[in-house]
């Protein structure tokens, strides 16, 4: 994707151009800055190649005078992982020199499963019209897939159909308002195989996605057998401890994770402790903004593909243990598990998926938000276990005082 520095200088003073845009500042047009980059994921034109943002550049193409300093290039690189873009794109920040001064560079490449949304809208760029797409043009974005390039949760599930597998009921009452804006939402001409086939639970030729039988499925382990969470509570600190409690959550996702946080709710045990001054204080033997983060990350991570193992819960007397199938994947590494702006995205739209339902604020806040939990609630620090086969995470009950 990277462009060299030769054909970035050309491509800021060439003037006509439907694959690059300048921004003299990033204050105030973050917005445009992210329609943009969505416009260049979607790459309607079919360029093939990377669309390039200059942040700092005027129109005619000079340097505008903006301090392109590390803090900008963060903010920027940042604007990936806010969960606005959907799914997230690929795109990389650098710093271009021109001359004695600086402008800061966003290239982005084209998404090999297009439509992205920002802000549950399908941005377009042909020619110098950046607008939101029409009905006939996510339909040719959809239609664009490269199929052997799908990520699984993109692929066709083999033997499913839309009328049987689905659960239709549940896409628009609970996951199109969601997903789609409300605009969009009620522009006439979009049947229901055409909103499933734009947000990828579908195919364009009308076969569910193995993102859609896990999104608004009937039964997803019908197709995927590891689809569910097994949760394990033990009266003890070993496995073979008397069973208090097991669960077995196999359904679609907006069904799965409220019954998991419900789940979560019900088994947290909160103390309290009368002070001398009579006021009473309460803490929980888990924060549950941990818990929830640890829980998400696994369903969301995990991989789906040849495998019928599910997420485990295992609820212990002094601890929490989740495990997860799949190692680390792509960029993220057993090394750099858990470091600070490593992350990626092995089911890009179930991300998707999670950010529309509201289960996903910000990608790759998780750990970190999880991390800051415990330690509030003065729980030691999540033991994290990766390795190629599994993601374990261990995490201990907070010290009685």
């Amino acid at each position: 994707m990277a462009r060299e520095t030769g054909e970035l200088l050309r491509l800021l003073a060439e003037l006509e151009s439907d694959q690059v845009e300048r921004k003299e500042s990033a204050r105030a047009v973050k917005d445009r800055i992210c329609q943009a980059i969505c416009a260049y994921s979607n790459d309607l034109p079919d360029h093939g190649t990377s669309g390039v943002i200059f942040v700092g550049a005027t129109d005619d193409g000079r340097p505008a005078g903006l301090t392109v300093d590390e803090k900008l290039l963060l903010e920027l690189a940042d604007l990936r992982d806010q969960g606005r873009i959907l799914p997230p794109p690929a795109m990389r920040v650098s710093r271009l020199e021109v001359g004695d001064q600086s402008v800061a560079v966003i290239e982005v490449a084209p998404s090999p499963s297009p439509p992205v949304k920002f802000k549950r809208q399908v941005w377009i760029r042909a020619g110098p019209r950046r607008a939101i797409a029409t009905a006939d043009e996510e339909r040719r974005l959809a239609e664009r897939r490269r199929s052997g390039d799908l990520p699984f949760d993109a692929r066709e599930a083999t033997g499913s159909t839309i009328s049987d597998d689905l659960d239709l009921d549940l896409f628009e009452r609970e996951y199109l308002p969601s997903a789609v804006d409300p605009e969009v939402l009620a522009a006439n001409g979009r049947t229901v195989e055409q909103r499933l086939a734009s947000l990828r639970l579908a195919t364009t030729g009308g076969v569910p996605t193995n993102a859609g039988i896990l999104t608004v499925g009937v039964e997803p382990t019908e197709f995927l057998l590891g689809a569910y969470v097994q949760f394990l509570r033990v009266e003890g600190t070993d496995l073979d401890a008397p069973i208090i409690d097991d669960r077995r959550l196999t359904s679609a996702l907006p069904v799965l994770l409220r019954e998991l946080d419900e789940l979560l709710r019900l088994n947290i045990r909160t103390s309290v402790r009368i002070a001398d001054d009579l006021r009473d204080s309460r803490q929980p033997d888990y924060p549950l903004a941990a818990l929830q983060q640890l829980t998400r990350n696994a369903v969301l991570h995990r991989t789906y593909e040849g495998t019928a193992a599910p997420v485990r819960v295992t609820w212990y007397e002094d601890r929490v243990e989740i495990y997860s199938p799949g190692g680390p994947y792509g960029v993220v590494t057993v090394e750099n598990f858990g470091r600070p702006g490593v992350t990626d995205y092995r089911n890009p739209v179930l991300a998707e998926a999670m950010g529309s339902l509201g289960y996903v604020q910000k990608f790759g806040a998780g750990l970190p938000i999880a991390r800051r939990s415990l330690a509030g609630n003065g729980n030691p620090p999540p033991e994290f276990s990766p390795d190629p086969a599994y993601v374990g995470v261990v995490v201990r009950k907070a010290a009685d005082e």
